[in-house]
């Protein structure tokens, strides 16, 4: 067992209430000498409040990225590492599989074949791109770290000014709010644009996110350069049974303050059974002689009712996609939501992921011939204008294209109205095609 250095700063983030990091580092400590001299680098942050990482160039054959290099910057007067063992501290990013399905031999697979190769034991599921971080390795072991990984079937991720390795919610595998075949979207858009990961060429990253309905679980819309969002455009689904079953557990002031007060733009109401419903509204038996109704054309699918309500409301059964460009972190404008580019599509036949691909494959191209270096989707956007951005992908102009929902259009236009005759005369097209 290794003798673990001082580590008083260290030490009080171990004193409260919650579990720590600390005593994580410091389990794995006890049999490796890297992670002790990590634990000793890093209560040396703590104390001069300063970072001692620099970056380098480390890679595996026939990648261009994929490996962050760190090595330290802590020497002694001779000039040797203050901290020798973790002088070299690299990470690799390997891609998940889609949706996060591990079995739990695989899980004790990676951790073996990590520590095998050298590695420090210390490993995140998953950074905020989606991949595997395998943190803490030395230069001369990274590709016989990678070796392993690759002959378990996995590959190396996005790193640098490269398309990232991407996410997608579990989805359709175990969720009831499923829109679409998440799993299958995120392969397509990935494995087809596979050498913008590997062989980065980008002005800077650019990152898909698939997310199987509005509730989102991935953050695409805040931090994707392109979400695509499962949604539906007919009526909310109802169940009587399992709305009974609720009812049994709550009372009238609970559905009134946990659900409907709550909806965004009221679009629910209480009424007495019997009412006439209108198309355009669902309608749920919550008492003997009260109902509840959803307007749904004034539904924002929000995913509220739904949330609180499960299998009691679901998710219409015309189900597609939204697209949005343009989300990210904190840059050269701040934080940015997604636009909303392609309001909805179908996602369900061969043709339709590949009509997603095509669209996926021209932002890329878009953004790779016309944003500056160290410039996101979304700063390239707001610097170039929504108008020029869409004409450069092909896109359409459509009245969804909002900034807020019903006050106030986002894309402006010298001619509104030639411009919403042609999206009249679009969507006249489109329901003749249907009804066809």
């Amino acid at each position: 067992m290794n003798k673990l250095p001082d580590t008083p700063m260290l030490d009080e983030l171990e004193s409260g209430r919650w579990p720590s990091f600390v005593t994580g580092l410091k389990r794995l400590a006890e049999d490796n000498p890297m992670m002790v001299d990590l634990l000793g680098q890093l209560e040396t942050s703590y104390e001069t409040r300063k970072g001692f990482w620099k970056g380098g160039t480390v890679g595996v054959v026939g990648y261009g990225g994929g490996v962050i290099p760190r090595f330290t910057e802590l020497k002694n007067a001779d000039g040797k590492p203050m901290f020798p063992e973790a002088a070299e501290f690299h990470t690799l990013r390997i891609q998940p599989p889609a949706g996060m399905h591990y079995t739990s031999g695989l899980l004790r697979n990676l951790c073996d074949a990590w520590l095998e190769a050298g590695g420090s034991g210390l490993i995140a599921f998953h950074g905020q791109s989606g991949d595997i971080m395998f943190q803490g390795i030395k230069t001369e072991n990274v590709q016989h770290a990678f070796d392993n990984l690759n002959a378990m079937g996995f590959d190396l991720g996005g790193a640098g000014p490269a398309l990232r390795t991407s996410m997608s919610c579990v989805g359709a595998a175990r969720c009831e709010m499923s829109c679409y075949d998440e799993a299958r979207a995120m392969r397509t858009v990935i494995n087809r644009n596979i050498d913008d990961m590997h062989r980065p060429s980008l002005p800077y990253k650019f990152k898909f996110k698939f997310s199987g309905c509005p509730n989102d679980c991935v953050n695409a819309i805040q931090r994707s350069d392109m979400a695509t969002i499962g949604t539906w455009r007919d009526n909310i689904r109802t169940d009587e049974a399992i709305a009974k079953d609720w009812m049994a557990d709550h009372s009238m002031a609970d559905l009134v303050n946990m659900v409907i007060s709550n909806c965004p733009t009221k679009a629910i109401t209480l009424r007495d059974v019997g009412t006439p419903a209108k198309a355009h509204e669902s309608v749920l038996r919550v008492a003997l002689d009260t109902e509840m109704a959803i307007d749904n054309h004034n539904c924002v699918r929000c995913m509220h009712c739904l949330n609180v309500m499960p299998g009691a409301l679901l998710p219409g059964l015309d189900k597609g996609v939204t697209i949005l460009a343009g989300g990210k972190g904190v840059l050269k404008i701040g934080a940015t939501m997604g636009t909303v580019i392609i309001p909805f599509m179908k996602l369900e036949t061969d043709a339709d992921f590949e009509k997603l691909n095509d669209l996926a494959r021209s932002i890329l191209d878009f953004f790779a011939e016309n944003a500056l270096e160290h410039e996101r989707t979304g700063e390239m956007i707001e610097r170039i204008g929504l108008v020029n951005f869409l004409e450069g992908i092909g896109l359409e102009v459509d009245p969804n294209m909002i900034l807020h929902p019903r006050s106030n259009p986002y894309f402006r236009s010298d001619d509104w109205d030639a411009e919403a005759a042609k999206w009249f005369a679009r969507k006249a097209e489109e329901k003749q095609a249907r009804a066809a």
